[in-house]
């Protein structure tokens, strides 16, 4: 297929223009790029891929057309990091992998993935110049499967919060109102694939940082299951377990293609997701069955949730009645007091001891002027917290995931809100506000009320853009299934994408 899953006559008319113009029937060099940029507009990722071997468009071209959107959008939107334009085009030139993205565009997200003699920042004035000195397994398997990374995506620091702000590189804006929150912590990625300049991109999540920016910014977000993607050579585990990788992506079969093409144990890994079945890809388009659906619009720690997007998830409900699930109101109990000391105490002994030991490298004290004011609270908490707390914040997961796990031995998925709230206001959540860490806690953790338990269960939980706030804000609905069932999500949103078709959303740019 060239074409991207359920593609509008308004978008087969465009590609079909633009693959006249790459024919060089134009008769202009003008109009031949023209026609390479919409080609980024019409195609997903396996559809751009599907050109290359055609040789209908080629590497460099792709590559040029991506360049230029991102420069064009970056000053008003903020999402570029880091900007490796030379080596991915050297890489070009050289000669690409035959593997089944050859030739597309990619940007990787700037936390903890590293490219050998590339800086990364970790959105952080106490990275600020950090040059790598090895190369993730994951950016190999990247590029074994053909993507030219020509850049990094812009995080908050340490990735700790839900908008992506930082003191580093100032404020990503989201494409579909540029006084919003594109989200966090893969805020850059989530605003490059929106606003068109790539179809996909790397994304992290430790809390809901795949989910949250997908929700805020309309895109399809999967969080896979603790162990599918590898994380090292440095670690093999973020956060105690709670981070994992993979990507933002426009539609469903880009998301199943990236993960058959990085997913799978390395070296040295704690721990592995099951083996599936068969290609991730091949679950896209098949028949999920009839699921047990449990219901959930009430997050675990009772925080509020905006009237508009309980609306969302119960249209969302009935849309999946219709489709001949059944749905019911249920939820899980968990103690939500337990569960939110014991990720804070997780997430704050890891970013204290590496804050540290980069502190001890540069032989610098820790301060305002490298840290952000909430990162040096939360740098202090994680100091003070004792080998018990950490070993109970990993009992209180481990209880938890126990729980829905039982819980889900009647239930084939659970679906619920992404966020509690449309985009934010821009210096809302942000880590240098200078309100007490306690408040900042207090309105993130609103915010973000219904991600994070799924990172410390280890579950695969997928964002899905099936609606819009009455002010033209996206809003996402999440479906979390049974640990490894990554296999079953796919059939799911693959049979929602067709019932209800988002890719040719966009947002309007000026």
């Amino acid at each position: 297929m060239t074409e991207p899953l359920h593609t509008t006559r308004r978008e087969a008319l465009a590609g079909g223009v633009a693959l006249i113009a790459l024919a060089g029937l134009s008769g202009t060099a003008g109009a031949k790029a023209r026609g390479v940029e919409e080609v980024l507009d019409t195609h997903d990722s396996l559809g751009l891929a599907a050109l290359v071997k055609a040789r209908k468009v080629s590497p460099a071209e792709l590559l040029e057309a991506a360049i230029g959107r991102a420069e064009a959008l970056d000053p008003k939107l903020n999402f570029m990091a880091q900007k490796h334009y030379d080596r991915a085009r050297k890489a070009v030139a050289a000669g690409l992998p035959e593997g089944p993205f050859r030739g597309v565009p990619w940007l990787l997200k700037d936390l903890n993935t590293y490219i050998a003699g590339e800086v990364t920042e970790n959105g952080s004035r106490l990275y600020k110049g950090q040059r790598a000195a090895v190369t993730s397994e994951l950016v190999r398997r990247i590029e074994k499967a053909g993507f030219v990374i020509f850049g990094k995506t812009t995080t908050p620091e340490f990735g700790l919060t839900g908008t992506t702000e930082s003191a580093l590189k100032g404020a990503t804006r989201n494409p579909w109102n540029d006084e919003r929150i594109a989200g966090g912590s893969s805020g850059g990625a989530a605003a490059a694939v929106a606003a068109g300049v790539i179809p996909a991109a790397h994304a992290t999540d430790g809390g809901g940082s795949i989910r949250i920016p997908a929700s805020c910014c309309g895109l399809f977000g999967l969080k896979p299951s603790r162990g599918r993607v590898p994380m090292g050579p440095l670690r093999t585990e973020g956060w105690g377990g709670m981070s994992v990788h993979h990507a933002v992506t426009r539609t469903v079969r880009d998301s199943a293609a990236i993960l058959d093409a990085t997913h799978g144990i390395e070296p040295g890994s704690r721990y592995g997701a099951p083996t599936p079945v068969r290609p991730f890809l091949d679950e896209v388009g098949r028949d999920p069955g009839k699921l047990r659906v449990a219901l959930m619009v009430k997050p675990f720690s009772g925080a509020p949730v905006d009237p508009e997007v309980i609306a969302a998830t119960m249209a969302a409900a009935k849309l999946l009645e219709g489709l001949g699930h059944h749905v019911e109101e249920a939820a899980p109990k968990i103690d939500m007091g337990a569960i939110a000391a014991s990720s804070f105490a997780l997430m704050a002994s890891s970013v204290a001891a590496d804050c540290e030991d980069r502190a001890k490298a540069l032989g610098v004290t820790l301060g305002p002027d490298l840290l952000e004011l909430t990162t040096l609270d939360i740098v202090a908490y994680g100091k003070a917290c004792t080998g018990m707390d950490f070993a109970r914040g990993n009992n209180a997961y481990q209880a938890a995931a126990m729980a829905i796990a039982q819980f889900m031995e009647r239930y084939d998925v659970i679906l619920s809100p992404t966020l509690s709230a449309p985009p934010l206001p821009l210096g809302r959540i942000g880590l240098n506000t200078g309100r007490s860490m306690a408040e900042w806690g207090r309105e993130v953790g609103g915010f973000t009320a219904f991600p994070g338990i799924f990172n410390g269960t280890g579950q695969p939980s997928m964002s899905l853009p099936l609606a819009m706030s009455k002010d033209g804000l996206p809003m996402g609905v999440m479906v979390t299934g049974r640990y490894g069932e990554e296999a079953l999500l796919f059939r799911l949103a693959g049979q929602l994408e067709k019932a209800a078709p988002w890719n040719a959303r966009r947002p309007k740019l000026g």
